[in-house]
């Protein structure tokens, strides 16, 4: 192995400036050595305590992330990582591996502490190295819980989509049968010659039928309902009819009596057919109207949720519109944990001046935040309630979690600090929370004990 020079070492930009004594110095302090390929500089868990400089080769710095290797980031020539000094940093979260052979110089924490107060150049660069390491690294984190974020959104977003779609696409193929069966049976009722007084009951009825909200049936009264006119249509002798369009309406045998009074036996099977086609068809529209509205519903709270249309200034927003927006886009996570939501909303609260695109993720990270909390328990009650007074407004966010210990509570605003598994946090969310409260001159305080966690959201009006 050839011997370290400071010639090698001013390949770190930041010494390019650093006195030659000085970088002699760090020499003395430590050694190099010579990493094969695939072979690992350090691994997950190791101590931070010492300084590496990538001489030559190519390493990189990988983590696993729900079961999965994920790369962080590349040391090429010039490149440190491990120790800095003032990091908080104590345990590596990361393994690096060399993807060739490579040459490494390596100094213990130890050491470089010992120098700290007479190589000033030198301690100063490596500061320099260590801040930008923290921005890049919470660069990478935000851009991380940004994703986080939107994945969990669009996942229950595409779901909720995916149900009225569905819904469309079923309506609109039974609606191309039925209108298929149209020529046929106009052919049919053409030829039944009902007299024009009995054609205006017959359509009067079926008129009023549609045209009036159904009875709200029990489980029991629908099943004796479809009995009863199942009795009725084999009584007479309309055994192939299907009842359940009829039942959906909430016809009666006395309704059915109606439509027998006013044909004959042999052409009562064509009219009851019509009839049924007609109420399957209408049904069929309807699923699709509703199913349009509940997509338009979804994609103008998705629309309000990012204020995609709205300029970046504070506005005047009415908070209980985003926080509904937030549970709109949460809704199949919240149903999933079988969550009851409970919203006791103060309606005297006038609209307030801010930043509502960020004040929406306020309301979902720490919804998210409840909702997860409350995942241990399979079920939740989530609470939202909201009041003022002449100076303040505060919305209180109330899960029925097991808590948060004391121990950790003080660090939950802390960035990067999680108590999540790797890979479902980054520790950012409260963060950025406590970041936007701050933007609005207002406050985010956490009280906890064990079945009952609030968030309280205080804002200047």
């Amino acid at each position: 192995m050839k011997e370290l020079t400071i010639q090698d070492l001013k390949i770190v930009k930041e010494f390019q400036n650093v006195p030659d004594e000085q970088l002699q110095w760090l020499i003395r302090q430590g050694e190099t050595v010579e990493i094969e390929k695939d072979e690992l500089l350090f691994n997950v868990g190791e101590p931070v305590i010492i300084s590496y400089i990538v001489l030559s080769g190519k390493m990189r710095i990988c983590a696993v992330q729900s079961g999965k290797q994920k790369e962080l980031r590349i040391l090429d020539p010039g490149q440190v990582s491990g120790y800095l000094p003032y990091s908080r940093a104590t345990f590596t979260p990361a393994f690096c591996e060399a993807i060739k052979k490579s040459w490494v110089f390596k100094c213990s924490k130890e050491k470089l502490i010992e120098g700290f107060g007479t190589h000033y150049e030198l301690i100063e660069a490596m500061v320099h190295m260590m801040l930008s390491r923290v921005r890049e690294f919470t660069s990478i984190q935000q851009q991380n819980e940004k994703m986080f974020a939107l994945g969990k959104l669009s996942a229950g977003l595409a779901h909720e989509l995916n149900n009225p779609a569905a819904a469309i696409s079923r309506a609109a193929a039974l609606l191309q049968t039925q209108v298929g069966r149209l020529p046929r049976l106009f052919e049919s009722i053409a030829n039944l010659k009902i007299e024009p007084e009995k054609v205006k009951k017959i359509s009067k009825l079926i008129i009023d039928k549609i045209n009036t909200e159904p009875p709200a049936l029990t489980m029991m009264q629908k099943a004796n309902l479809e009995d009863e006119l199942t009795d009725w249509l084999d009584d007479n002798g309309l055994n192939d009819t299907d009842p359940e369009g009829l039942v959906e309406r909430g016809f009666t045998t006395a309704e059915l009596d109606v439509f027998k009074d006013c044909s004959t036996p042999e052409h009562l099977p064509v009219l009851l057919e019509w009839v049924s086609n007609y109420l399957v068809t209408n049904k069929m529209a309807e699923d699709i109207r509703t199913s349009s509205e509940r997509i338009s519903t979804l994609v103008g709270a998705v629309k309000n949720f990012t204020f995609m249309d709205k300029n970046t200034d504070r506005q005047l927003t009415n908070i209980h519109d985003g926080i509904r927006n937030t549970l709109t886009m949460l809704n199949y996570k919240l149903r999933k944990g079988n969550i009851n939501v409970i919203e006791n909303y103060d309606d005297s609260l006038p609209p307030i001046k801010v930043f509502p695109g960020e004040l929406n993720q306020v309301w979902t990270n720490v919804i998210d935040n409840a909702i997860d909390a409350m995942e241990v328990n399979k079920k939740g009650i989530l609470t939202i309630s909201t009041h003022h007074d002449d100076r303040f407004v505060k919305i209180l966010i109330k899960d029925d979690g097991p808590g948060i210990p004391d121990d950790i509570k003080q660090n939950i605003f802390a960035p990067f600090f999680t108590t999540k598994e790797m890979g479902k946090g980054t520790g950012l969310g409260l963060d950025v929370v406590s970041r936007i409260m701050l933007q609005h001159n207002g406050e985010v305080k956490v009280n906890s004990v064990p079945g009952a966690t609030e968030f309280e959201i205080c804002l200047p009006m």
